[in-house]
């Protein structure tokens, strides 16, 4: 797809259990190359909402388009890593990246072959025969990316992704997605209850309260060395916190 072109639509998607409503007409683009992140209070329907786009739960309203193509309902068709890297420890690293292939009816052996070339991009050129414990936890995610990425390169849904790293850990993992993210042209859409890894990492970011998208920041991100310390990132996050206000 050509860049800035939209991958992704979800409209009007509305979700309610036990009569209470958790999504109200949730309407939202992703377009090619793009990171968007989903901002909002704990129990607020972002999860709920990732989960009814990779067609987990079932919407009472609504629906999701990828490339033009209806997929409500649908699972299999965009890739979700959760928090978790929900790596098996009784498989090589090489062969957890490549389990998405193995579900699709190739042989481990082309599986793993496909990981292997795809895991010096995701900084683990040396780490195919390692096992997941032998890993720390940046290595640990960035594995769990790349078996997201291998399951499909069209959109991923990343729940939390860093979320249970370390200060420092998350500060090069940021780093580290930036750059990969623009090498591999990933459209991304990422649940965070950080407001500096949103506007860190994203083209856009959007609040959702009450169950509705109560506003969109547009992140202009200069050539900086470190984009963190710039007037742009603190008028972006003040942005942000008045819509979470």
């Amino acid at each position: 797809m050509q860049e800035h072109e939209t991958v992704l639509d979800v409209e009007g998607v509305a979700v309610a259990f036990d009569g209470r409503p958790v999504l109200r007409g949730v309407g939202l683009q992703l377009r090619c190359g793009e990171l968007v992140s989903l901002l909002g209070a704990s129990g607020g329907g972002k999860t709920t909402l990732f989960n009814v786009i990779a067609g987990l739960l079932p919407a009472d309203a609504g629906r999701v388009l990828l490339q033009g193509r209806d997929i409500t309902g649908q699972s299999g068709q965009v890739s979700y890593m959760m928090q978790k890297d929900l790596l098996l420890e009784s498989m090589r690293v090489a062969d957890n990246v490549g389990l998405p292939l193995r579900l699709r009816g190739a042989s481990k052996a082309q599986a793993r072959a496909e990981a292997e070339a795809l895991l010096p991009q995701f900084g683990l050129a040396d780490a195919g025969d390692l096992w997941p414990a032998q890993l720390s936890g940046g290595m640990r995610q960035r594995a769990a990316l790349a078996r997201t990425y291998l399951f499909s390169r069209e959109v991923m849904l990343l729940d939390e992704p860093f979320s249970a790293l370390d200060a420092f850990t998350k500060a090069e993992m940021h780093q580290w997605f930036a750059q990969a993210r623009q090498q591999l042209g990933l459209s991304v859409l990422l649940v965070t209850h950080d407001i500096d890894e949103a506007v860190l990492l994203s083209n856009r970011v959007l609040v959702l309260r009450d169950g509705a998208i109560a506003g969109e920041v547009a992140v202009a991100r200069p050539a900086a060395e470190d984009f963190s310390l710039t007037e742009q990132f603190l008028e972006a996050k003040r942005a942000v916190k008045a819509l979470l206000a």
